[in-house]
């Protein structure tokens, strides 16, 4: 297997410090995720991963779904979602979702959400997209990709709260099966 591209080591790195692990190399985040970038370089090079500032701003500003942000003064940074800390609060404000939004996720996965609706897991938030192509590159990750439309506009009636995050993927709870849209050609009920 070829070596994997530096930034795309440092990014998967980054989202196991600022998403699920700081405490791996010895780093805390605030209440909001925000980890100080100064600490950050320092306790992940004395771990074996030497980063630098420059190094740092590359991976936030190439990453194609910007997963991360820089605080105003850029001194802080964190993970723009998909933490699976229950400490973390992003301090995102509820907000009213299109009619319609997607989820990718792979065909092995589809009887299991069939039976319990769409769940976080170890996450705090489903994941959804504005559009099918992102939802099928997603689910592409984790086998034959499937993607599900969430009739979200009709979900956040019934009461449920959807937030929209930095980098634009849409967060909420657990979704019901019936607001949930499957693909022809996959396990009927």
């Amino acid at each position: 297997m070829p070596a994997k591209p530096a930034h795309e080591r440092t990014s998967r790195f980054l989202s196991l410090i600022l998403r699920h692990s700081p405490d791996t190399i010895g780093l805390a985040l605030d209440r909001n995720g925000w980890a100080d970038v100064a600490e950050l370089l320092d306790k992940a090079t004395r771990h074996g991963t030497p980063l630098t500032l420059d190094t740092l701003r590359e991976v936030v500003a190439s990453n194609d779904k910007q997963r991360f942000a820089f605080s105003e003064d850029g001194t802080r940074i964190r993970a723009s979602q998909g933490h699976s800390l229950r400490s973390v609060d992003l301090e995102l404000a509820p907000a009213v979702p299109p009619a319609v939004l997607y989820h990718g996720t792979a065909s092995r996965f589809v009887a299991s959400i069939r039976q319990s609706g769409l769940r976080p897991g170890s996450r705090q938030h489903v994941h959804l997209s504005t559009d099918r192509e992102t939802a099928l590159r997603v689910g592409a990750r984790y086998g034959v990709p499937v993607v599900l439309e969430i009739r979200a506009g009709e979900l956040h009636a019934h009461g449920q709260v959807f937030h929209r995050s930095d980098n634009g993927v849409w967060l909420t709870g657990a979704v019901p099966v019936r607001f949930i849209g499957f693909e022809r050609g996959f396990p009927a009920k």
